[in-house]
């Protein structure tokens, strides 16, 4: 029965809607990846599981730079624990309105798209998940990245999470210019 149970669940989960272009937008914004990145930035995320239990906040300090064809973001994140961690993303410009990524952990290469005031990126990576005993282990899921241009200075970012193809939880994310 509890795997009955459990079965169900995850179909559920997996019927949960997600954003698409369709969706209407939700301001006269239109996201430029290049110039709103370009700086410094910062964010305040969290992840929270399918039950919504906040598993993991963090803080991210983020420098743009865009010098004309790669966009390089370097990220330093600060976990509710004290821990951190370092992530350099290389974006390319690869049409009028798509990208392509490459990070350390990432598998193969990140895609995206730009339309209006919004950002779908899609990549597949290796978490570094820490243990109860103080290793670090990789987990690796799939991120299907929401992104959404609110003002000239802020953008949302939600992230939906999958391992084996199932949704494990959400990160939401909250960037700010500085």
């Amino acid at each position: 029965m509890r795997h009955f149970a459990f079965a169900a669940f995850a179909l559920l989960a997996a019927c949960t809607g997600k954003p698409s272009f369709d969706d209407p937008s939700l301001s006269d914004q239109v996201l430029n990846l290049e110039e709103f990145f370009e700086g410094d930035l910062v964010a305040y995320g969290q992840f929270q599981d399918v039950l919504g239990t906040v598993r993991r906040s963090f803080v991210v300090d983020i420098h743009g730079d865009w010098d004309g064809e790669t966009l390089t973001l370097t990220e330093d994140f600060v976990y509710e624990d004290g821990s951190t961690e370092q992530r350099v993303w290389s974006l390319v410009k690869t049409g009028p309105e798509s990208w392509q990524g490459t990070a350390p952990g990432v598998i193969g290469v990140a895609t995206g798209e730009e339309s209006g005031d919004r950002f779908n990126w899609r990549y597949e990576i290796d978490l570094p998940i820490p243990s109860a005993d103080g290793s670090v282990e990789t987990m690796r899921v799939n991120f299907d990245d929401w992104m959404w241009q609110l003002s000239e200075d802020r953008l949302f970012n939600r992230a939906y999470v999958q391992r084996y193809g199932f949704d494990i939880g959400d990160v939401s994310i909250s960037f700010e210019k500085l």
